[in-house]
């Protein structure tokens, strides 16, 4: 799986080499390619980019990045470390960083961005210069392979779906956080960030909506009605129950019971 990969990147890298002397076609290519791919000046400078890698991260236009971004001054790549190797491209050399974290909250705030749809994206990204006849290199290419994409979204309306066909068990944040492929102190952040709510919250607000389900049934008994909730009636589970609703549950009864009384024909 490895040495297929690079034989990949490799096959690309030549491919591209191959279109030194032919600026407008590798341009071309570039911009058609369906993989996300930066070029740098020697400088570190941005020369082109390619509507994959705008289409990425939502940038607005080429404006905002070619000629404004350069490498060697991003923040987060200084502060990563990871300079002295990236610089080994600029020096000729071919370069592979795996599985890098791209810092989605600098890129958005950098360009202005307000609707990433994803949470969190891995990378393998591969840097490579672009030599001339003599060997010196006229540019250096990026580009980026996505090994793991975390949309936001969607993780969390997984974990509203386990939550919901999970609700007469005890809520468990380990397994809720692993329903939604997310460790458990980035799931409950994310989660409230999203709904408002932590996933405990949430996890006991569906039990009490179903609570209140089970109560209009007549047929039960207010203590079956917890009981077909896996709920012991008794003082703590009441209060929680008036917390949630504003009445006690012997009142809610009571007063769905006037309200289809009135609706009645």
């Amino acid at each position: 799986m490895g040495s297929s990969m690079k034989d990949r990147q490799n096959g690309i890298i030549e491919s591209f080499q191959s279109f030194f002397g032919k600026e407008e076609l590798l341009a071309k290519v570039i911009e058609c390619f369906p993989y996300p791919i930066q070029v740098y000046a020697p400088d570190g400078t941005s020369v082109l980019v390619n509507q994959a890698m705008l289409a990425e991260y939502h940038a607005v236009s080429f404006d905002v990045v070619v000629g404004k971004y350069n490498i060697f001054k991003d923040p987060y790549i200084v502060a990563s470390g990871l300079l002295p190797v990236l610089k080994q491209a600029f020096k000729g050399e071919t370069v592979f960083f795996p599985d890098v974290r791209v810092p989605l909250e600098e890129i958005a705030e950098r360009y202005g961005i307000q609707d990433f749809d994803v949470e969190a994206v891995y990378q393998d990204i591969t840097v490579f210069p672009i030599l001339d006849d003599e060997k010196r290199v006229i540019y250096v290419a990026a580009f980026l392979i996505n090994r793991r994409v975390y949309h936001s979204k969607n993780e969390i309306e997984k974990a509203k779906e386990y939550i919901e066909n999970h609700w007469l068990e005890r809520f468990d944040l380990s397994e809720t956080a692993k329903a939604a492929c997310l460790s458990k102190a980035h799931f409950t952040k994310l989660f409230k960030k999203h709904t408002g709510v932590t996933p405990h919250e949430y996890y006991t607000n569906y039990k009490i909506s179903r609570l209140k389900e089970k109560l209009l049934d007549t047929n039960l008994s207010i203590v079956q009605a917890f009981a077909a909730c896996n709920m012991d009636y008794n003082g703590h589970s009441a209060r929680v129950f008036k917390n949630k609703t504003g009445v006690s549950p012997s009142a809610y009864r009571k007063m769905s019971g006037q309200k289809e009384t009135r609706n009645s024909p």
